[in-house]
């Protein structure tokens, strides 16, 4: 699976630099007022919080929704992100929403920057001196953080393939690495959402979503992306309007879902379809709605038991028949 070098122009960089104070300092033999310490080539000091974390707990939260908005997107690749180019004013504009509420809470947080720092030391009472000679001053701390990114296009040099080697690589690797990071949202998506279940409501479609947006935005990167993407447009259709999501519906999603945890699996079924196979032939084989004539159904067939063996039992509906429905390895 390899990604053409032409992928670059329907591409934009993205680099997030997000700087957030620690409140750290690193311990002195000095605060332990002359105590013997074990030397230096055998242990070294921790460090001490010079003021309460809590209060800082909301700009690293600020940044975990950049981190995540980017991660929807885009893919990781030399040491941001990949992100489309028709999505990048978008992103842009997300972003700086983020940021400004990284800004304003910084300077709430500067406003009482003193008296934080006076209640952290009063709360610790018998270690006052230890916090208070490592205090640092709010203009220190305001250098210390920022919230800022850099969107940039990158072109290969036009240089010998020696020196453009490494973006190459960078480049060609681009499909397996957006497969890779769908197969570890999907995984996380079936430990927190489907295993085990007999029913969801609709908020469990959400990771699904997710996954269905970045693939959508990403088609340009690998031919087998796109069919992904039209097979859960086609589950989403045929999924009930409202209510909760059970029985052979809820099967196709476990089967969607235990699909996009496999990365050799997913591939292949993406070029089934670019063969010509439906979208609606292989749900059908999962299990769900959709119809698919016998022959559809037999082109599509495959070992779905080798996408994941350590899934949960099949799930159990009270008072209902149990499905006829073959395994495929989803119990």
């Amino acid at each position: 699976m390899t990604t053409d070098i032409t992928v670059l122009e329907s591409l934009m960089a993205i680099h997030l630099d997000v700087n957030i104070w620690t409140a750290r300092k690193k311990l002195s033999p000095a605060d332990f007022g002359g105590a013997e310490l074990p030397p230096e080539d055998l242990a070294s000091l921790g460090s001490k919080r010079v003021c309460d974390p809590e209060d800082l707990k909301v700009f690293g939260t600020l940044k975990a929704r950049a981190v995540s908005l980017l991660d929807r997107h885009g893919i990781r690749f030399l040491g941001g992100w990949a992100i489309p180019h028709d999505r990048a004013e978008e992103i842009g504009a997300e972003l700086a929403t983020i940021r400004d509420a990284f800004m304003e809470a910084k300077e709430t947080f500067l406003a009482r920057y003193d008296e934080a720092v006076q209640e952290w030391i009063t709360r610790h009472t018998g270690w006052e001196q230890i916090i208070a000679s490592s205090t640092v001053g709010a203009d220190y701390v305001r250098s210390r953080m920022g919230f800022r990114w850099q969107v940039y296009r990158i072109m290969p040099p036009a240089l010998p393939q020696s020196v453009e080697e490494g973006l190459c690589e960078e480049v060609v690797g681009l499909g397996s690495r957006l497969f890779g990071e769908v197969a570890k949202a999907a995984t996380e998506a079936w430990h927190k959402c489907y295993a085990g279940k007999t029913e969801i409501t609709r908020k469990a479609l959400s990771p699904l979503r997710t996954i269905h947006q970045k693939l959508s935005g990403l088609t340009f990167v690998e031919p087998r992306v796109a069919p992904i993407a039209d097979l859960l447009q086609v589950a989403f259709e045929s999924l009930p309007k409202r209510g909760k999501i059970e029985g052979a519906s809820l099967l196709m999603l476990q089967g969607i879902v235990a699909l996009l945890r496999d990365t050799g699996a997913l591939v292949e079924h993406g070029q089934k379809i670019l063969e010509g196979a439906s979208p609606q032939g292989l749900l059908a084989i999962l299990g769900g709605p959709a119809a698919a004539s016998d022959s559809v159904a037999d082109d599509l067939a495959v070992e779905i038991d080798d996408v994941v063996d350590d899934l949960a039992p099949a799930p159990v509906f009270p008072g209902t028949p149990q499905p006829t429905l073959p395994s495929y390895g989803l119990w």
